[in-house]
């Protein structure tokens, strides 16, 4: 190459010529200048670095590209410092196994120790097996996952509603070939966990499963009458309480059933206001038969009185005849006379008698008669 001449010593490149050397060496600008010096840097073992070599593993490799952005990775800088190491062990040994260690341990004894609150209990699973349950208060287990413990409230009250919200209205065949659309509510416990942890796969609904059919089963053993009725239907939620603890005591389940509340009774909607005639004549027919009732116990109570006092009149006559049939006829002549007008007249000398009595109330009469024509008479 005319005007260049490529020289290799220990592993650089050298060039001279009449151009300036690319690794930072003054020339004159117009090749005349001095060639470069030969002698290498302070420090390093040749001629100056090529900076897309490798780095040089000596000290006097540092100041390569590769070199100043590794450091600047880490965060070196050149001389900055800013490197973050943990604090060692006396040794010079790493923390970091010691933490691990404590974290393992600490997260394997938490799982030891269990708090049972009063209306809790425990179960304990070995290695995926029952073993035992645990009462309320303190309890210490082997670690998980040796052995796991599930905490589950038995003495809390536990509610279902038939049907839930999202389902249609339950109808239910009556004894007397009706239907009644009912909706309750279960209340229950847990009596055995370990039967309820185990012998049941879904526990609310086998519960609620069981209430449907206990339900049904009472309902039509009873009218609509008595559906509807106070009475009837503390008779059907005993009746369903005792027939779903019999069914669920027979599959073990480990369930208590605490009560049995009907919430609504109702006809079907599609004959409600069918229903709702039915239901006010049959009031008014109620209402109608007690007023006769109550009259025909108000006349038997009359006729009862009358017999009474005839009896007692009797018991009189049967002691004084004579004087009991004088004062009959005395009160029975005064009862008839009493509202008409009377003359009593003396026997022997008898005087004409002025109807004095009879001219007073016709003349009241024709006043009164009077006093209701005048105001006529005066308006035409």
């Amino acid at each position: 190459m005319d005007g260049f001449t490529r020289l290799v010593k220990n592993g650089g490149l050298w060039m001279a010529g009449k151009r300036k050397s690319p690794w930072g060496n003054k020339g004159s600008g117009d090749g005349n200048g001095p060639r470069p010096d030969p002698t290498p840097p302070p420090g390093s073992s040749g001629g100056p670095r090529n900076p897309w070599l490798p780095p040089e593993t000596s000290a006097g490799g540092g100041g390569n590209v590769e070199n100043i952005f590794s450091k600047k990775r880490r965060g070196g800088g050149g001389g900055g410092g800013g490197n973050f190491r943990m604090p060692q062990r006396p040794g010079g040994k790493s923390w970091f196994p010691v933490a691990v260690v404590a974290i393992v341990a600490l997260g394997l004894g938490s799982s030891m120790f269990h708090v049972v609150d009063a209306e809790e209990q425990g179960v304990v699973k070995t290695l995926g097996n029952y073993t035992r349950t645990l009462e309320p208060g303190f309890n210490i287990s082997a670690p998980w996952p040796i052995e796991t413990v599930d905490i589950i409230s038995v003495d809390g009250v536990r509610a279902i509603d038939i049907p839930t919200s999202d389902q249609q209205a339950k109808l239910i065949l009556t004894g007397d070939q009706n239907l009644v659309d009912l909706s309750y509510i279960v209340r229950w416990n847990v009596k055995s966990l370990a039967n309820f942890k185990f012998r049941l796969v879904e526990p609310e609904e086998t519960v609620s499963e069981v209430a449907e059919a206990a339900m049904r089963a009472s309902v039509a053993e009873k009218t609509l009458d008595e559906t509807f009725s106070g009475q009837g239907r503390a008779e059907i939620e005993l009746a369903v309480r005792e027939r779903m603890q019999r069914v669920l005591d027979g599959y073990a389940a480990g369930i208590n059933i605490l009560g049995v509340e009907i919430d609504k009774a109702d006809p079907p909607s599609q004959v409600v206001d069918a229903f709702r005639d039915v239901s006010v004549a049959e009031q008014n027919a109620d209402a109608a038969r007690n007023q006769a009732r109550g009259y025909a116990q108000q006349v038997l109570a009359e006729a009862e009185g009358q017999a009474e006092a005839f009896d007692k009149v009797y018991e009189q006559y049967r002691l004084a005849p004579e004087v009991t049939r004088q004062r009959l006829y005395y009160e029975t002549m005064e009862r008839v006379l009493r509202q008409t007008d009377k003359t009593i007249v003396e026997p022997g000398n008898v005087q004409t008698y002025l109807p004095l009595p009879e001219i007073r109330r016709r003349a009241q009469q024709q006043g009164s008669t009077a006093t209701v024509t005048a105001p006529q008479q005066g308006g035409q």
